[in-house]
């Protein structure tokens, strides 16, 4: 059977794209990605309070609402990379986005359910994972990106987060802080020193305790936030490596070149 020549070109295109895109990413399915809105450039937002002791050095907007108090700021704690607002137009607008990204973040279909695990001492891969009541973390979560651009890690949890002293989170093979979320049902609270990456959001308050430091974002909806001698930086995105563009711009390149030839024959065979 002969196939006519507008079909082969026609696949040829739709399989040079399906190359392109797995050598661009990996072969991985694209994560998917959460919106924070107004709040993306919050490093902490409170929704009753939020109160800080000691010296706490914060990178990125500070906010309540629909609080107004903010309190323990000046002098040696700093706010750089951004401002303080205190139930401004801004904080309701964080406020709502935040809201809105912890319904978001409840509403995704978890993959594995760790409900009574210990999240210290696991290598997890991207996805959702959930847990029916607390949460805890004694040691290192270590999150491997696979390999994957910007890869998506998501912890619901029923009700509490608690840390350990000296907890901390490992990024590994491609994952990035700007894409681990953690979705608590009730509260958080940070033991001290430990090292947290991601941004965690809790329906009523967080609490950190002494010489916590995050690579991430500390949001409250309804309640206070809590800090002493913290340091706080909101988390870059990923950006794609340089390799990555070039196989997509060349790529692209590759399908004018096809499509051109094919329109050239079909002239061809019309004359």
């Amino acid at each position: 059977m002969i196939i006519p020549f507008r079909r082969v070109a026609s696949r040829s295109v739709y399989a040079l794209a399906l190359v392109l895109i797995a050598a661009a990413t990996g072969d991985q399915v694209a994560a998917q990605v959460i919106v924070l809105g107004a709040a993306e450039s919050f490093v902490v937002l409170g929704g009753s309070t939020v109160t800080n002791v000691g010296t706490t050095h914060l990178v990125g907007d500070l906010g309540v609402s629909p609080g107004t108090a903010i309190t323990g700021f000046g002098g040696a704690s700093t706010v750089t990379g951004g401002s303080i607002h205190a139930d401004d137009a801004l904080a309701m607008q964080a406020h709502d986005d935040t809201a809105t990204a912890y319904t978001q973040l409840a509403g995704l279909s978890s993959v594995q359910d760790l409900t009574g695990q210990d999240l210290g001492g696991l290598t997890l891969t991207p996805g959702v994972r959930n847990f029916s009541s607390s949460a805890g973390l004694t040691g290192t979560l270590i999150l491997d990106g696979f390999g994957q651009l910007n890869p998506l890690f998501v912890f619901q949890i029923g009700s509490t987060l608690t840390t350990a002293t000296s907890a901390s989170i490992s990024l590994i093979n491609g994952a990035n802080a700007s894409n681990v979320w953690f979705q608590v049902g009730s509260s958080t609270t940070l033991a001290t020193g430990t090292f947290f990456q991601g941004s965690i959001i809790a329906l009523t308050s967080n609490t950190l305790a002494t010489s916590v430091t995050m690579d991430g974002r500390i949001l409250a909806i309804n309640g206070a936030v809590t800090l002493d001698t913290a340091s706080i930086e909101v988390p870059v995105a990923a950006i794609p490596e340089p390799a990555e563009a070039s196989v997509v711009l060349a790529g692209l390149a590759a399908i004018g070149v096809c499509l051109r030839r094919f329109r050239m024959r079909r002239r061809a065979a019309a004359c």
